[in-house]
């Protein structure tokens, strides 16, 4: 089983919604079973997969005290991959998510606050030691500051090849449970996630 988890120290960047996607993207691949796992307070993730209509991706409630045990279970459940959404904060919590994570995704909108707060959560990854990617999300069409998000990420570490653009079906997807795939195959929206997801699994056969 590999463990992917979203992380950022800034609130509003897609953790959620990115969790939601690529679970729901994995399972259509091939990729699953998947179970998304929610350690944020809000709970948001687990209120998007409650309006869920579809059994697949799987919800899994861990406790994160307990989190390398219930990740040993669901492995020999025979979960294949595992989503790990986080809190908007630099807390002890994400030191124990990033330990057991394969991957760290990293959400970031092309926005000066967005950018100045990546230092805390690429530090924390550093210092575990695992593999990170950021992806830049919620971009505006044909705005430089995109482009220019992108340079500046690149130097603290390695950027995905996919942007995803601001549009409003991310976010009607996630009030009934669904995804943009699941609204529109055909939308540009899944296009991104479907090659994001590509990306992302590439990178966590190389972990």
């Amino acid at each position: 089983m590999k463990v992917l988890a979203l992380c950022s120290q800034k609130g509003g960047v897609g953790k959620t919604t990115l969790c939601g996607h690529l679970g729901v993207e994995a399972e259509i691949k091939g990729h699953g079973p998947v179970a998304l796992i929610d350690t944020d307070p809000q709970g948001s993730l687990a209120s998007w997969w409650n309006e869920r209509e579809a059994p697949e991706p799987v919800f899994a409630q861990v406790q994160i005290a307990n989190l390398a045990e219930h990740l040993r279970l669901l492995d020999e459940a025979g979960i294949k991959l595992a989503i790990i959404d986080t809190p908007p904060a630099v807390t002890s919590m994400i030191e124990q998510v990033m330990a057991v994570a394969d991957l760290i995704l990293i959400p970031t909108r092309p926005s000066p606050h967005d950018l100045r707060a990546v230092g805390s959560t690429v530090e924390i990854a550093e210092r575990a030691g695992k593999r990170m990617v950021f992806v830049v999300n919620g971009a505006a069409q044909r705005a430089r500051i995109t482009g220019e998000a992108a340079i500046a990420l690149s130097q603290h570490g390695t950027v995905a090849p996919v942007t995803l653009y601001q549009r409003t079906d991310f976010a009607s997807s996630m009030i009934d449970g669904r995804t943009v795939q699941e609204l529109d195959p055909a939308s540009k929206s899944a296009g991104e996630v479907a090659e994001l997801w590509s990306y992302v699994d590439k990178q966590l056969r190389k972990a």
